[in-house]
């Protein structure tokens, strides 16, 4: 009878002692895009290398199409930890950050390239971690597209503005942009902004290429003014405690897999932008108006004043930066 105890003995000193399996990481990856979109890819993609160099440690699951969490209560799904990544619109962050609302300010920022510069020096950089007292860090900023400006009337100068009535995201800064116009607006979900231009609720709005031509705006829309005022992104955001608690080595990597999913995401939203905008001119329902040099100077004089309402709460040194790489920019051409 000795030898099965010592047997059993040792088999249990041996199941003490050998390593246990760790599970692995799970992140839960939600978003409210289908996934044939940029972003949709790019949750795709990130799952993919995940699983290519983080097979055993990091198990990413992505749920498009808001199938677990929609706009209304992503945030604090996240923030609760019932989801550790997300990838809204920089104008969700409003009650957590004021900062970001620099993407707003009309005509700051000259074209994408600039954008691009800002986001990738340090005050882009610095935004990132603008929420991390609210338990959320950023991760990258992908982009949708360079907003324009679609109405009822051609819109050259600022003052062709003055009158209509634009559907806008809910946004201090944009209410303050057309009022700047002289013009109302109305804070309408994406989803009733077709309706609303066709039944004559609001007469102009704000999106990129890509969103005019998927919600067939510039079916109701005769002029489009290609103004790049603005820009609509998203930023990659997880769970401050979650992503600080993943392991050093496995988080530089899941950093370097972002990095390369950023590109990605960009590349396609640009791509996507500018084949909509060539769409958009071969269907003929839309006049495409080009800015000269000089008009677009005198949008960007009449918007001044925002600007300078906003620089308490943005700060100074964000705005300054803004322009100090469209100035940058300038010289270099």
């Amino acid at each position: 009878m000795i030898k099965p105890i010592l047997l059993a003995a040792s088999c249990a000193l041996a199941l003490i002692s050998a390593p246990l399996r760790a599970e692995p990481i799970v992140i839960k990856f939600s978003h409210v895009v289908a996934d044939d979109t940029p972003k949709g890819k790019g949750a795709l993609m990130f799952k993919r290398l995940v699983e290519e160099r983080l097979g055993g440690e990091v198990k990413v699951e992505v749920y498009p199409n808001s199938t677990l969490y929609g706009d209304a209560d992503e945030l604090q799904a996240l923030l609760d930890d019932k989801v550790q990544m997300l990838a809204p619109s920089l104008a969700k962050f409003e009650k957590y950050t004021k900062q970001v609302q620099v993407f707003d300010l009309p005509f700051l920022f000259d074209d994408l390239d600039a954008v691009n510069r800002f986001q990738q020096r340090s005050k882009g950089r610095q935004l990132l971690r603008s929420m991390e007292d609210h338990n959320i860090t950023g991760l990258a900023y992908w982009h949708n597209g360079m907003k324009q400006l679609s109405a009822t009337r051609a819109l050259q100068l600022p003052s062709d503005a003055t009158g209509l009535a634009f559907r806008i995201q809910p946004s201090a800064v944009l209410e303050a942009q057309f009022g700047q116009l002289g013009a109302q607006t109305q804070k309408l979900p994406f989803s009733q902004m077709f309706g609303a231009l066709r039944d004559g609720m609001v007469q102009g709005a704000e999106n990129p290429w890509s969103n005019l031509y998927s919600q067939n705006a510039h079916t109701v829309q005769p002029y489009i003014t290609e103004t790049n005022h603005g820009v609509v992104d998203y930023m990659l955001i997880a769970n401050k405690r979650f992503w600080y608690g993943i392991p050093h080595r496995t988080r530089v990597e899941l950093e370097s897999i972002i990095d390369e999913v950023t590109y990605m995401v960009n590349q396609e939203a640009e791509a996507l932008n500018q084949a909509d905008r060539e769409r958009i001119r071969q269907a003929g329902t839309s006049q495409i108006i080009s800015l000269t040099y000089e008009q677009r100077q005198a949008w960007r004089e009449a918007m001044r004043p925002v600007w300078e309402q906003f620089e308490p709460i943005i700060g100074a040194d964000i705005i300054h930066a803004a322009q100090t790489v469209n100035r940058k920019h300038r010289q270099a051409n």
